[in-house]
């Protein structure tokens, strides 16, 4: 039985565990919910409603097979109702708003959706006693940004420039400060929550229909025939696929379902799941990988020095990573951008086969050594 159960994805570990994904209904939340349902987990959702059109929420029908409360995170007597009533044993926590530009169009927005939204989780879990593994997603700009050309570890000062940046910094603080003043990972059997958090890099991959994000900027412009317009093409970020970071949270997450406190306890902290080193690379990279991989198109350079600021230079060390829970990327830079590029063409080309295409993305990317 021991051996079966080796052999699946994440050992078995979310077969009719039930689970509560927020922000369900944005691009990493359906990538996610998706592969949970794959996965035999009893998926449930809560977010807004989708705000691009197309969404991939829609696109794959998640609607039909998952149970789901469209409300705000902010709303805690709305969230609390919906978490007592599904009483959930693993949280993913995405719901933020997730855009560094928009942040600076709405900053208190920003800050209350990232900071008060995180804590209102966490206070729901604790009024209510829910025992649950959870993996509270951050971002890699939690971190205070040195533009240094060494990557940042979980130990690391956290900070932030930017509204976007500095809200997830502080998120990251609310997280470590519910832990150790609620959820310590010493007394877990008395309180029963297992708490971390995660820190991803710039995601990419099919279904990103946001606005001001390179990739679904470039698939805009090459659909309809016009040029690319870059506004920071000079800029390194760490590129990753959606289902590295995805993979990383479910393999945290496995890691706090186990039943023995003194194993799980270990897992309650922070973790970096970037990209392997050589994808870091220029947005200029990305734009010529795109236009290469879907075979026509150019971009011009629109690069406003009076545009808001964005980090030039960043990355992830992901050591803790690899040492705690054995994970590591997967895709370099060719492969990611193949994969991310593939899923557009193919949404354009054959609408009714989003679903299928989703699925064998997903299928190969947990094969093993694929």
């Amino acid at each position: 039985m021991e051996q079966e159960s080796k052999s699946k994805p994440f050992n078995g570990a979310y077969k009719n565990q039930k689970v509560l994904v927020t922000g369900h209904t944005g691009f990493k939340g359906s990538w996610l919910s998706q592969w949970l349902l794959s996965l035999g987990a009893k998926v449930y959702g809560y977010a807004l409603a989708p705000n691009t059109t197309p969404s991939l929420f829609e696109q794959l029908k998640l609607e039909d097979h998952i149970e789901q409360q469209i409300d705000d995170i902010r709303n805690l007597d709305a969230l609390k109702s919906y978490i007592k009533l599904v009483k959930p044993e693993v949280i993913f926590h995405l719901a933020a708003q997730s855009l560094v530009r928009y942040s600076y169009k709405e900053p208190l927005e920003t800050v209350q959706v990232n900071t008060l939204g995180t804590a209102n989780l966490l206070e729901a879990v604790r009024q209510l006693n829910i025992p649950a593994a959870i993996v509270a997603i951050t971002t890699d700009k939690c971190y205070e940004n040195r533009e240094w050309i060494y990557g940042y570890r979980e130990e690391d000062p956290l900070g932030g420039f930017d509204p976007y940046s500095s809200s997830k910094g502080a998120a990251e603080l609310i997280i470590s400060s519910w832990r150790n003043s609620f959820f310590p990972p010493e007394i877990i059997d008395r309180h029963g929550v297992r708490l971390s958090s995660a820190r991803a890099g710039n995601v990419v991959g099919g279904g990103d229909w946001s606005d001001d994000r390179i990739v679904p900027d470039c698939i805009r412009a090459l659909s309809k025939h016009q040029s690319i317009q870059v506004r920071n093409p000079n800029a390194t970020r760490p590129w990753q696929h959606v289902l590295e970071p995805l993979g990383g949270y479910l393999t945290l997450g496995e890691r706090l379902l186990v039943g023995d406190s003194k194993i799980s306890s270990q897992y309650c902290g922070a973790y970096n799941f970037g990209p392997l080193i050589s994808n870091n690379r220029s947005v200029r990279e990305v734009v010529n990988s795109v236009v290469e991989n879907w075979g026509e198109g150019d971009w011009i350079d629109k690069s406003d020095q009076n545009a808001p600021h964005e980090a030039s230079l960043l990355h992830l060390t992901i050591d803790k990573a690899y040492h705690h829970l054995n994970w590591l990327p997967k895709w370099d830079f060719s492969r990611t951008f193949i994969e991310t590029v593939n899923w557009y063409k193919n949404s354009f080309e054959h609408q009714s086969t989003v679903f299928d295409f989703t699925m064998d993305q997903v299928k190969n990317y947990q094969r093993p050594n694929h």
